[in-house]
């Protein structure tokens, strides 16, 4: 009797170790899975798709936007995606758990305002809520980029915290304007 008894200990034991396994490993899979999600709609420019992995109390950071919470971080996607005519983009190096993930992409474009050809390498880390995305945090050297897409302009000032600061209020302006004219729309 004794035996039997530790052999359904052992099995209860045994079946309760493999559902968490399977539990745990199920959420690495589907946090990874938002992530790739995320990335394939950015590469077919479906902005829409790209904010259906965001949590309404998304928290957006970058070098050129700075700071951008619940709907106006959706929206600079939206914008973005209307203004990427010739943006490729590539995705690599995805790692998630339950809480938290990790990405590097390559976004290839012309910057508008110049013409000039840039090639943005980005690391994005991420926290997860709800089964999305709540905390995006692109980083990306800033000075590199600024180089790329003004010239020597950019590589004279776009170390400085002047130009990013500038920077920041542009980026804004213009996401402003893009959610005033979508409302009136």
């Amino acid at each position: 009797m004794n035996f039997i008894v530790d052999v359904s200990l052992f099995s209860n034991r045994l079946f309760i170790g493999l559902a968490t396994f399977v539990a745990q490993n199920n959420s690495k899979v589907a946090m990874k899975d938002v992530i790739e999600g995320f990335y394939t709609a950015f590469q077919n420019k479906d902005a829409e798709k790209m904010v259906s992995y965001y949590h309404d109390e998304i928290e957006f950071t970058d070098p050129a936007f700075g700071d951008l919470k619940g709907e106006h971080a959706k929206n600079m996607w939206r914008m973005l995606m209307t203004r990427s005519a010739d943006m490729s983009l590539e995705f690599s190096g995805i790692s998630a758990n339950e809480e938290s993930g990790k990405a590097h992409w390559d976004a290839n474009y012309t910057f508008g305002q110049t013409g000039r050809k840039v090639l943005n390498k980005i690391d994005a880390e991420f926290t997860f809520k709800d089964g999305k995305i709540i905390r995006h945090i692109d980083s990306f050297n800033l000075h590199t980029w600024a180089k790329q897409a003004m010239g020597f302009k950019g590589m004279l000032l776009g170390g400085t915290g002047f130009f990013k600061k500038k920077l920041n209020s542009q980026t804004n302006l213009m996401l402003s304007k893009f959610e005033k004219d979508a409302k009136n729309a």
